[in-house]
């Protein structure tokens, strides 16, 4: 028995039909795991179940200690396609060194292999899986470079499981770092994501700086300084299903100075 299977929300199920041939586009979903044996196997049930030919899985684990990748790898046997190519891989990192770095690095394998699209997801059940059709709907229908997937444009919406405190602090984290930036994304700290192998080549996520949360941040200035053209989808966003929140006083430290660190860095520029 490899973990306990989550009950799909109903967040999970996706209510956009794609047409045929955008199901079957080259989607890499990367997914960084740190100590998420509880969560994953419920996580690659519900995207490996998606009416999306194209989708494919690549977790990235940074040397879990509970066994996820192990775990990983167990799964990814039991996932190919009609011709015997694997739906789902493991990148194994020997060191954690933080969320952004795991995210760029997987991101930059996704493309290298081939995948016309990437969206980033967590693997701790708060994204719903049911939403990516919608956004990769989005993305190739208006030639977006991103779409995020959004929790603070009308129709968003946080879990109830979410104090008065958390709810405030998030949307003060947001209204901080569009207001330094000058950005108008609403949700430019989330971490749900679709990005086209265009954007992030341009972006060149070997140039990234961030470690931890302030990536989100980060890529998405990047993408509007290169000119990509942004959209934003409403989700609802669930409170983790199982284990604990990785943000530490370190992580939050970087999200406060990133802004800044930017804006400096772009007014070097002009």
């Amino acid at each position: 028995m490899i973990g306990e299977q989550q009950t799909p929300r109903k967040t999970d199920v996706a209510t956009t039909k794609l047409p045929d041939t955008w199901a079957h586009t080259p989607l890499t979903v990367v997914m960084p795991t740190y100590n998420e044996a509880g969560n994953l196997p419920g996580m690659v049930e519900l995207l490996m179940g998606l009416d999306q030919p194209g989708l494919r899985l690549l977790v990235v684990d940074d040397s879990s200690p509970d066994g996820t990748g192990k775990i990983a790898d167990e799964l990814a046997e039991g996932y190919l396609t009609e011709d015997g190519k694997p739906r789902m891989s493991v990148l194994h990192r020997t060191a954690k060194d933080g969320l952004g770095r795991a995210y760029a690095a997987g991101m930059a394998k996704a493309v290298e292999d081939g995948a016309e699209y990437v969206l980033q997801m967590d693997a701790d059940g708060s994204h719903p899986a049911g939403k990516i059709a919608e956004m990769l709907g989005v993305a190739r229908s208006t030639g977006a470079g991103l779409v995020v997937g959004s929790r603070y444009v009308p129709g968003g919406t946080l879990s109830d499981a979410w104090g008065a405190h958390r709810k405030l602090l998030s949307r003060w984290a947001n209204a901080y770092a569009s207001t330094i930036l000058g950005t108008r994304v609403r949700d430019i700290t989330g971490g749900f994501n679709l990005w086209s192998a265009a954007a992030l080549k341009a972006i060149d996520l070997a140039s990234i700086g961030s470690a931890g949360y302030s990536f989100q941040v980060e890529m998405k200035y990047k993408a509007l300084r290169r000119g990509f053209q942004v959209m934003e989808v409403p989700i609802h966003f669930e409170d983790r299903t199982v284990g604990e929140s990785k943000m530490n006083l370190a992580v939050q430290l970087e999200s406060i100075a990133m802004p800044w660190k930017l804006r400096a860095a772009a007014g070097k520029k002009k």
